[in-house]
């Protein structure tokens, strides 16, 4: 889908203009109500920085946990703002209103170049059942709607789909902001035309978290890489013992039929690290596949399978990798998730594009820090997987097409 973006507007479409911006400012806050990571608010930046530098009045939407329709103090977004107003040069106010006459009469207040957040959008009923009123409400307080909120453009939710087809209606733009259109760039240039060879990397626990992303990938990438927990599910659909390993018996001959079909495109590690236990200080071996001790898990891509691995990262002209190899929180099993991140790193200083899908990935890759190393990380978990099994994420279908393209 091709959609408008804020690139797409000048400076006299937005000064002096109510600009209602969807964030994802669902960021992690300590006991002390601070933000503890504020990398989804950096990623916003450059958007807001642009509607400040045009003159615009910045209205923000975002949720921030799971309230479930009522108010929690401790979901409050006013985190959020002291921590934005401390990473950008304008002025940032909050209040504690999300769609009432205080939210509207505090936006019509806001002067050229000001930015206002609105508190947590899940502390009113109508925002996860997508409810047309509501929609109604968040749009009479903007001119314009900029959705830089990927993490959250999987939801059909009033403040992600139903207001921008509000104000589209009313002949209103919605469209993407600058970290809206980066993912979409990003994800989809690997989906649509990655240059080649084109290697996935998938991990995590469970091959059903990934079923329908290994199927979308299959026929796309030169090589598909498995790790995690969800390999011992292949490894049992090639017969082999597995331990006490985690193992999912109701797909495990939906894991024999994917080998099958995949052929040596699939690869799974030929050695793992296991334990008796998951835990920290636990007493590890490095064993080949095929013999896995009674009793023991594998929880992580041993050395051999991190050096294959690596090998195939270094030859692709595109990486995409989501889920870590192993419990990567527990020393013990995390080496093969950083060197897959340091492979993804050495490939992208080599002019691989390289891309971190999001959740755990992220997470890890931001704990050895080598964000920067890479091409591109999602800001979006749930999003980039629906957007890599091929969905289309609601937030963005709501967006004004551009014009003169062709759109599903």
């Amino acid at each position: 889908m091709k959609k408008l973006t804020l690139t797409d507007l000048g400076d006299e479409q937005l000064r002096g203009r109510r600009v209602l911006v969807r964030v994802d400012y669902n960021v992690p806050l300590d006991a002390r109500q601070s933000v503890t990571d504020d990398s989804r608010i950096r990623a916003t930046l450059p958007t807001l920085q642009r509607l400040v530098d045009a003159g615009a009045r910045i209205i923000l939407l975002s949720h921030l946990g799971r309230p479930k329709g009522k108010p929690v103090p401790e979901m409050s977004l006013r985190p959020a703002a002291r921590r934005l107003a401390e990473m950008i040069e304008a002025k940032v106010d909050f209040v504690g209103d999300t769609a009432g006459e205080q939210a509207l009469a505090a936006a019509g207040e806001l002067g050229d170049g000001e930015i206002l957040i609105l508190e947590n959008t899940r502390f009113l009923v109508g925002e996860e059942k997508n409810d047309e009123e509501l929609a109604r409400a968040f749009a009479a307080l903007g001119e314009v709607y900029v959705n830089d909120a990927f993490g959250a453009a999987h939801r059909a939710h009033a403040s992600t789909a139903s207001v921008a087809e509000v104000l589209r209606a009313e002949g209103k733009p919605a469209v993407a902001g600058y970290l809206m259109e980066r993912e979409l760039a990003y994800l989809g240039g690997a989906l649509e035309t990655p240059e080649r060879p084109f290697v996935a990397i998938l991990g995590g626990a469970k091959i059903s978290g990934k079923i329908d992303v290994i199927e979308a990938l299959l026929p796309k990438t030169n090589r598909l890489l498995i790790g995690g927990a969800m390999g011992n599910t292949f490894f049992r659909a090639m017969g082999l013992e597995t331990g006490g390993s985690l193992v999912e018996e109701e797909r495990v001959a939906m894991a024999r039929d994917l080998l099958t079909r995949a052929g040596e495109k699939l690869m799974l590690p030929d050695d793992v690290v296991v334990a008796r236990k998951l835990a920290a200080g636990e007493e590890t071996r490095v064993v080949p596949r095929e013999g896995i001790p009674d009793g023991w898990l594998a929880l992580d891509i041993g050395p051999h399978s991190a050096e294959v691995y690596a090998r195939e990262i270094a030859t692709a002209r595109t990486v995409l990798w989501n889920g870590p190899m192993g419990v990567f929180e527990i020393p013990e099993f995390a080496r093969g998730t950083a060197q897959v991140a340091h492979s993804l790193a050495y490939a992208t200083e080599a002019g691989a594009t390289t891309i971190v899908g999001g959740g755990d990935s992220a997470a890890a890759i931001a704990e050895l820090e080598l964000t920067d190393r890479v091409s591109h990380v999602s800001t979006g978990g749930g999003a980039s997987l629906e957007f890599l099994e091929g969905h289309v994420l609601p937030g963005v279908a709501a967006l004004s097409d551009h014009p003169g393209e062709e759109n599903s």
